[in-house]
């Protein structure tokens, strides 16, 4: 993969989404498909009432088109465009059911998994049979790896729901998901090129660069939200990427915040169905932190710092690992 290759994935997935945000939003504000807010959540968040979601249209699109303009199309490409696809139709259609047809629980949870388990089958088949890829799982600093056997399947079940269900977490303020994916997508650029994985790495790229660009309409105070729709299938495309390069347990670091936002809810509830108390003044984490006083935006910048520091870490592991 060329210099020029992954330049041309930035350029193409950031025009993308800046040409098409202007005409794009303005008709989801026709058709009417605004957020709705949840009444328990913080108070300054029902001003975001009625902004338009399913702004994840426009970064899956200029993914899929810069990947393409970079490098065509192999078969781990394939693969982590049908993840991460797969993922845009499933979120699109539980946004769809909240947001159009009004019913607020949007797809049954069983319906998501039945999708994410055939997702995991076909990416594990694939890649075991006709990529040739074993079913280990590399341990950072070990210098090796264990071989699961059939259980490498349950493991990129487990990579794909935790890592799409953790994102889709993260979206609940304005730019969050954006910028703490762009971060970790820009680390997974380093990952792929450390691999050899050029390929892999110009999708990483179009990925940083279009939710760098949405950030143009998504950062405070956000003209649009990406919804289930953007936030299962980016958590998707990290997922896959994390496959494709065998790196299953670096990403547990790299997605750090996805993974302490999904955590603060896991012991959320926890917590309240054993003691009656909650250890957060709400979950997902970020809204503790605004109950606490910190403004939206001082939540976000340090959240991207957080992923930053966690990027950076994972990086040096890779680097003293191999």
């Amino acid at each position: 993969m060329s210099v020029q290759a992954m330049l041309l994935a930035a350029v193409v997935a950031a025009a993308v989404v800046l040409i098409s945000g202007p005409f794009f939003i303005p008709e989801l504000h026709k058709l009417k498909f605004g957020q709705s807010i949840r009444e328990e959540g913080p108070k300054s968040h029902q001003a975001k009432s009625g902004t338009p979601t399913m702004g994840g249209i426009m970064i899956i699109l200029a993914i899929t088109a810069a990947t393409v303009a970079a490098d065509g199309i192999s078969t781990e490409i394939l693969l982590a465009l049908f993840v991460m696809l797969g993922h845009f139709v499933i979120g699109f259609i539980d946004d769809y059911i909240k947001v159009v047809l009004k019913r607020n629980l949007g797809l049954k949870a069983r319906q998501k998994l039945l999708g994410q388990i055939l997702m995991a089958a076909v990416v594990t088949y694939i890649g075991v049979h006709t990529l040739g890829y074993a079913t280990d799982l590399w341990i950072p600093f070990l210098s090796g790896t264990v071989d699961l056997g059939f259980g490498y399947y349950i493991l990129i079940f487990f990579v794909l729901v935790g890592t799409t269900n953790a994102v889709n977490l993260t979206d609940g303020l304005d730019g969050l998901a954006a910028g703490t994916v762009a971060v970790a997508a820009i680390a997974y650029v380093f990952v792929c090129l450390h691999f050899g994985k050029g390929d892999l790495a110009a999708f990483c790229i179009a990925i940083a660069a279009a939710c760098i660009a949405f950030l143009r309409f998504n950062a405070h105070p956000a003209k649009v939200f990406m919804g289930d729709t953007g936030s299962l299938a980016l958590g998707g495309a990290l997922a896959a990427v994390a496959i494709l390069t065998k790196t299953e347990m670096l990403l547990i670091l790299i997605g750090g915040v996805f993974v302490l936002e999904a955590l603060s809810v896991i012991i959320q509830v926890i917590s309240f169905k054993t003691t009656g108390k909650r250890v957060f003044l709400m979950s997902p984490v970020h809204h503790h932190f605004e109950l606490k006083g910190w403004p939206e935006t001082k939540v976000v910048l340090v959240f991207w710092s957080v992923g930053i520091v966690f990027s950076v870490l994972a990086l040096c592991i890779l680097r003293f690992s191999s």
